[in-house]
């Protein structure tokens, strides 16, 4: 029987600002191109409305979860995270997502991989897409089990929840090996300046003002501006090499995310681009690579950014609200290297049970929808 006449368990999961299908390793094909072709049935892509398939026809919700235990005695689970395009039948690997690590260790505990603490669980959690970087979640749960109800609100969800406290220890990770990867602060892009930083996933940190726009503008409208669209892509293509990454037409980094004064009492005002769409806030580990920016000695966001007095988080404005973070940076060493980070998420279990992907990993002639 197949996977599509069988099904393949899956638990969706808002993690963050986010939203995921949660799978165990062992009930996904161990042969690469096998995974992301059930996995790209199951999402409903290459399809924009994904209508076909779980996807929620947003980048934010067309992402994947891969979860076991770990090998390594360090962690306790490996987490491996797979963005899913949506009009394109893409899978990468290339990047890490810090709003669905909020919900591995809360999965780990679903699925029997853990056992549940009281009044807490702390998981070591391996972070396989940055070279397994261990990251330490902490969330309460209570008779075996989580618990996902609480009072913790965070921009960009609806409602409250329990919080999930996400701990990393230096860098989050890192794709290039390096928080500097073009070895500089500061780089010039089609004449605009750039800091180009590499702390939990690739990200081009510019401006605002220099590419035409606030940064204060929604991101409805920013999605409409097709010239910014172009000169995104051109920085990120540009920043692609020059970061050692290559050739990443075809992948969602770096990610672009363009920088102003806060206005809102915060450290820093953002507009995110995953990779050319506009973020409607602001994903975790974006956010730790834009204060990056803002801390390191040069780097393009140090002029606008507001830095709250010692001990405090760091706040990064976006979209729809705040994100806060803790981040510590040494700037006395050559090249600057991360202390510490930490960051407060939300996370909320919204279906566990069997998905069925489509037969065809694509629509065949005379059957796309118009």
């Amino acid at each position: 029987m197949t996977a599509s006449e069988a099904g393949v368990r899956c638990l969706l999961m808002r993690g963050g600002t986010s939203k995921g299908a949660y799978f165990l390793a062992e009930d996904l094909p161990r042969e690469k191109a096998e995974r992301d072709d059930l996995l790209l049935r199951i999402m409903g892509s290459p399809d924009p409305r994904q209508i076909d398939g779980i996807g929620g026809a947003h980048p934010l919700t067309s992402k994947v979860a891969v979860v076991s235990r770990s090998a390594d005695p360090a962690a306790d689970l490996d987490y491996l995270f797979l963005q899913l395009g949506v009009e394109e039948g893409t899978v990468s690997e290339r990047q890490n997502c810090g709003n669905l690590l909020a919900g591995v260790g809360p999965f780990g505990v679903e699925r029997g991989l853990i056992a549940a603490g009281a009044p807490f669980t702390d998981v070591r959690i391996r972070m396989l897409n940055m070279g397994g970087g261990i990251a330490t979640a902490r969330f309460p749960t209570v008779d075996g089990g989580v618990q996902y109800a609480g009072t913790t609100a965070i921009s960009g969800v609806p409602g409250t929840a329990a919080p999930v406290v996400l701990n990393f220890t230096g860098t989050a990770g890192s794709v290039t090996g390096q928080l500097l990867p073009t070895g500089k602060a500061r780089d010039v892009i089609d004449g605009v300046e750039v800091t180009c930083v590499d702390n939990g996933v690739p990200v081009v940190v510019a401006a605002a003002e220099d590419l035409g726009i606030t940064g204060y503008e929604p991101a409805e409208e920013l999605a409409r501006d097709h010239r910014l669209r172009d000169r995104v892509q051109s920085l990120r293509l540009q920043a692609g090499t020059m970061m050692g990454l290559g050739d990443v037409s075809g992948t969602s980094v770096p990610k672009t995310t363009l920088v102003a004064a806060p206005r809102d009492g915060g450290t820093l005002c953002t507009r995110t681009f995953i990779p050319l769409r506009p973020h409607t806030s602001i994903g975790v580990l974006g956010a730790v690579g834009a204060l990056t920016a803002a801390l390191v000695d040069d780097g393009v966001a140090r002029r606008f950014a507001v830095l709250p007095p010692d001990g405090h988080p760091l706040d990064v404005e976006h979209p729809t609200g705040h994100t806060q973070i803790e981040l510590e940076i040494d700037t006395a060493t050559d090249p600057p290297t991360v202390r510490r980070a930490g960051n407060v998420r939300t996370a909320r279990k919204l279906f566990d049970g069997t998905v069925f992907p489509r037969h065809s990993a694509r629509p065949g002639p005379g059957r796309r929808t118009p």
